[in-house]
C-alpha cells in the first residue's frame, strides 16, 4: 500500500559514453541528415553548451557577389539560424540530461524558426568562417538564441537573434 512517502528516484545524469553517442548522433543528423547543411558545407566545430559552434569553408558556390568575392547574404542567414537551432538543441539535451540519445533526438521533432534577425555588419570576406550560438532562453514552447559570425581573421561580419518553436 502506498501511503504517499515514497519518493521518485533520482535521475541519473547521461554518462560520458552516452553523451559521446548523442554528439555523434546530432552530429550526423546536423551534418548529413540536413542534406542543406551538408550542401553548404557547415561542420560543428563544438558541441559545448554555449556557445556552439559552426565553421564552414568559402567556396564559389557561396559566393553572393562575383566581382568582390563575396559571401552570399542566404548563406549567412542560413548559418546563423541553424547556429541558433544548434545551440538550442544542445540545451534541450542538457535539460534532458537523464534521457537516452534515442529520446532526446524525439525531442527535436518540433523545433522549428519562428523569427530570425540578421545584421549585416560587413562584408562576408574570407576563407573560413565561424558561427557561434548562444541560448538567450529556453521555455516549454520557444527558446531564444544569439548568433554571431566571424571570418578566420576574427573579423564580425553578422549577428542575428532567433526564436524557435520546441514544443
Amino acid at each position: 500500500m502506498d501511503d504517499g512517502t515514497s519518493k521518485e528516484s533520482p535521475k541519473t545524469p547521461r554518462s560520458a559514453a552516452e553523451e559521446a553517442r548523442l554528439v555523434a548522433a546530432i552530429t550526423d543528423l546536423f551534418e548529413h541528415r540536413i542534406t542543406f547543411n551538408g550542401f553548404l558545407g557547415f561542420r560543428i566545430a563544438s558541441l559545448a553548451a554555449n556557445p556552439v559552434r559552426i565553421d564552414f569553408d568559402m567556396r564559389p558556390e557561396l559566393i553572393g557577389h562575383y566581382l568582390h568575392g563575396r559571401l552570399h547574404g542566404g548563406v549567412i542567414s542560413s548559418v546563423l539560424d541553424v547556429t541558433g537551432g544548434l545551440a538550442i538543441m544542445r540545451a534541450i539535451a542538457d535539460r534532458h540530461d537523464h534521457e537516452p540519445t534515442v529520446a532526446v533526438l524525439r525531442r527535436f521533432a518540433h523545433l522549428g524558426t519562428i523569427d530570425l534577425r540578421v545584421d549585416y555588419l560587413r562584408q562576408g570576406i574570407g576563407e573560413r568562417f565561424t558561427a557561434e550560438g548562444e541560448v538567450v532562453r529556453l521555455g516549454r514552447r520557444i527558446a531564444a538564441s544569439a548568433m554571431r559570425l566571424s571570418n578566420e581573421k576574427g573579423t564580425l561580419v553578422a549577428t542575428g537573434n532567433a526564436t524557435y518553436i520546441v514544443s
